[in-house]
């Protein structure tokens, strides 16, 4: 099973437009991001891209969040539901994907992408930051419902990923699990 990456995407502190609070789910495409493990949620480096900002270190972070991967082709189907034009990293994915199915990614499941390895962690755990940037009422439960919230990763090689690398699965575990079955445990992460 083979992908590419559609698109790198950085976020900067930036203030949110309601509320005003800083965040740094505004992410924006790049040519390549380099990753690392960040270590713990609390005192590592938040994000494992480099560059990448994490404000929110109680809920978003940390080695087994080090990466958000996000299907262009979902962003695509939630364009088309709700009408609107949703451009790569608009979900705050640091990797758009395109032509794998993440969230048929088994947890454990290791990704070679340009020099690094990733591993799939688990499912997106939608937060209040994302619900106000789509500005729709119930966004978190519609789209955990939805069941395809793409995967967090962690980094067990650090490397440098560019737009365009493929996407190669290097090792499936041997169990079932993978990050759609996973959606009801995201669930009780809803804010």
């Amino acid at each position: 099973m083979t992908g590419r990456v559609h698109s790198l995407n950085v976020g900067a502190p930036s203030p949110m437009a309601s509320g005003g609070r800083m965040s740094g789910f505004d992410k924006r495409p790049v040519d390549r991001i380099d990753v690392v493990d960040p270590g713990p949620r609390d005192t590592g480096l938040g994000s494992g891209v480099v560059g990448d900002a994490v404000l929110n270190r109680v809920h978003h972070g940390g080695s087994t969040q080090a990466v958000y991967a996000f299907a262009r082709e979902e962003l695509d189907g939630w364009a088309e539901r709700l009408g609107r034009d949703i451009p790569d990293g608009w979900f705050a994915e640091n990797m758009t994907t395109r032509g794998i199915d993440v969230d048929a990614a088994l947890v454990g499941e290791r990704w070679r992408v340009g020099t690094a390895l990733l591993e799939v962690c688990g499912p997106r755990k939608p937060c209040a930051t994302f619900a106000l940037r789509m500005g729709i009422p119930g966004w978190g439960e519609r789209f955990v419902a939805h069941g395809r919230t793409g995967t967090y990763l962690a980094v067990v090689e650090p490397g440098t990923i560019r737009t365009g690398d493929a996407i190669d699965v290097v090792h499936r575990p041997a169990h079932d699990v993978d990050i759609e079955r996973d959606q009801a445990e995201a669930q009780q992460f809803v804010e």
